[in-house]
């Protein structure tokens, strides 16, 4: 059995901390090399068969070094095939999957429409590093199936932005013919499968924006024990130390609260909202104390600041914006008071 302890060490071995965002096809490379992608495969299929603490571990630590890889749809995406009753060949998929191949998942509602003929047009908007992409796992009218990124009336836009560490793409359908061979749910099972993953995406995307913040403020500090004003180093200003020290507080705690919610088997969708959306705007407040603390040089692109405070913007309306879980949770809660 794999101790959590050897995955934190192997991972910050090959993926040193003063190594940030290391080329994406290396580390893809690195990534399945290591298993990392069989970690949540069950034994009986060929894999590692580790729960989620295992996985959340290595997506904490891709987020410290602000891995370019897309370990997490890519994680999904495998976690989508391993639950499917429908696929053809099941097993051939598995195989590939965990030795390489990229099939991302795709959770968020898609303008599809089917003509009569059963061929589908319309936008899939919103995927990870489709690119390098074999098939997108994503909701069709149905249910969940692979498409092939290769297939006829398949093609593929990137959109740009502003985190420079992911790369987003439309996944356009202009008259593709569903493979029925490539099912992977029916429209029924859609919504269940959806809901059993969801609580994955949001446990590793809360993961990965700790992982960030706990980066940045070791930066920062670091930074602070060099820069001297008056002298003296400006870690020592009392001041500054207790914004570091606000910093660690926030982000210890979130990450208690983080492995509580993984090792949860019962964790709601809602919890797991509330507790990416904590983690993410954790993430945020960080990196913006960070550029603070750095001075003048925190404002310029040339300075790593900029990386980490652009990763946390954009996780921050990943799986939903915070309003949306605050309200949820709110909502919740004062029924349960009720």
């Amino acid at each position: 059995m794999i101790e959590l302890n050897e995955l934190t060490d192997a991972a910050q071995k090959v993926f040193p901390a003063d190594k940030l965002s290391p080329d994406r096809d290396a580390s893809w490379e690195l990534a399945a090399e290591m298993g990392w992608l069989m970690i949540r495969l069950p034994e009986e299929d060929g894999g590692l068969g580790l729960g989620r603490e295992a996985s959340t571990t290595i997506h904490y630590e891709m987020g410290r070094v602000l891995s370019r890889a897309p370990l997490i749809p890519a994680q999904l995406g495998l976690q989508a095939v391993i639950a499917s009753a429908t696929l053809a060949d099941r097993a051939g998929w598995l195989e590939r999957l965990s030795a390489g191949e990229y099939a991302p998942l795709h959770m968020l509602p898609a303008k599809l429409e089917a003509d009569a003929g059963g061929k589908i047009s319309g936008t899939v908007g919103g995927v990870f590093d489709a690119d390098m992409a074999v098939a997108v796992v994503a909701s069709l009218p149905s249910g969940y199936a692979l498409v092939p990124t290769d297939a006829p009336g398949v093609a593929l836009v990137e959109r740009t932005v502003w985190d420079p560490s992911r790369r987003l793409f439309d996944l356009v359908l202009d008259g593709y013919a569903p493979d029925p061979a490539l099912n992977l749910t029916d429209a029924a099972g859609a919504r269940a499968m959806h809901a059993a993953l969801s609580p994955d995406a949001h446990f590793a995307l809360a993961a990965d924006c700790l992982g960030g913040a706990a980066a940045a403020l070791d930066m920062t500090v670091e930074y602070m024990k060099m820069r001297k004003q008056f002298d003296r180093p400006i870690a020592m200003f009392q001041a500054l130390k207790h914004r570091a020290a606000d910093l660690k507080t926030r982000i210890v705690t979130a990450e208690a609260l983080l492995w509580n919610r993984v090792r949860d088997t019962d964790a709601t969708i809602t919890q797991a909202g509330a507790l990416k959306t904590l983690a993410a705007e954790v993430y945020e407040f960080v990196t913006e104390e960070a550029i603070q603390l750095h001075g003048g040089i925190g404002l310029t692109e040339e300075h790593q600041c900029h990386l980490f405070m652009k990763r946390a913007m954009l996780n921050l309306h990943l799986c939903g914006s915070s309003d949306l879980w605050n309200e949820r949770t709110g909502r919740e809660a004062l029924a349960a008071l009720a």
